[in-house]
Formats: C-alpha cells, structure tokens, sequence
C-alpha cells in the first residue's frame, strides 16, 4: 500500500515562476493547485528572489508537502539568463530546506519525456497531457504555461518514485509462462 503525499513542482523563474500540487491518494494523482508567481512588476533581482523564497514557503506551509520536484536549469547561450535561473531555482530550494522538505531536480528533457513521451515536446502538449491525465477541467487551466510545467515536474516525479516494485523477474515469455501458470488461457 503506497502512503498518501503531496508533491510541490516548482518550474522556477525570475519573470514567472511557475508551480503545481500533486495529490497522491493510494495510486491516484490528482492536482490540488496550479498557479504562477508574476515577477516582471519588480524591477529589483533581489527582490524577485525575495518574493520566490516567500511564495514557496507560504505554499509548503498551505499545503504541506511531502517532497518538492524542481526543475533543473538548462544549459542555454546566455550566461547571465542561467544564472538568473540558477539563483531563482536556489531560493527555492532554500525555502524547501527551510521546512526539511526533500528535493528532486530533473532536467526539462526529462520532464517533457515522463509526461509525453517526447524530450523536445512544446509546453502547450505538456499541458494538453497533463489536462487528460489529472481529469483538469478545462475553466482550471491557466494560460500561462508556467503552471503546467510546475505541476509536470511533480507529476514527473510521481512516475519517477511510483513504479510498482517487481517482485518477479522474467527472462523472458517462457519463464513468464512457467512462472505465471494461472494467467495463462489457450
């Protein structure tokens, strides 16, 4: 029997940071929130990363999570954009510790592929997929993409740490066969 959590995503940025929560009930996922956090209204870095560091406290402290997945920064041209990214994702995992709350970082690539099956899928497919599998109402998604990447690295991470644990090996149909008699029908 799997425990009940929660898994606070976080798609971190210095403009719009983006975030979801991930209800795990048994087996079954289901989104608690989405939302974003506008930045672009302050002019000061250091007072983005004051209000990332603020808002990801103030949803560890609604909503209680049991881990954080976070998206991990990408290698990109522009040096002073990754560092920017860096920074965002920091204090965000800062608020994480802040509250002893795990984190789990994956690679965008990485993300994309658990929820669509495609590394280099557009976020409005992200979306699209995530919509489908969590039974998102059309009215609760947001038009900012922010959100659903938020709410993708929990989900990502909910594929990551769900997988049913073999109890069985094959080596192939025969031994599955053998070692399944039952299951098998002529």
């Amino acid at each position: 029997m799997t425990k009940d959590r929660i898994i606070l995503g976080i798609d971190p940025g210095t403009i719009v940071m983006g975030y979801g929560v991930l209800k795990i009930e048994g087996n079954k996922p289901s989104m608690e929130a989405m939302g974003v956090l506008q930045l672009d209204k302050f002019e000061d870095h250091y007072l983005r990363l004051r209000k990332i560091f603020e808002r990801v406290l103030g949803l560890i402290d609604q909503y209680h999570p049991d881990e954080l997945a976070i998206e991990a920064p990408f290698f990109g041209k522009n040096v002073q954009s990754m560092l920017k990214l860096g920074r965002a994702q920091g204090v965000a995992m800062a608020a994480a510790l802040e509250r002893d709350i795990p984190i789990f970082e994956y690679a965008p690539l990485k993300i994309k592929m658990s929820i669509t099956g495609n590394g280099n899928a557009a976020k409005e497919q992200v979306a699209g997929m995530l919509q489908r599998f969590l039974h998102i109402p059309q009215e609760s998604m947001l038009p900012q993409m922010d959100a659903t990447d938020g709410l993708a690295a929990a989900v990502c991470h909910y594929f990551q740490t769900n997988r049913p644990a073999q109890e069985k090996k094959y080596t192939g149909w025969k031994d599955f066969i053998a070692k399944n008699p039952g299951k098998v029908r002529d």
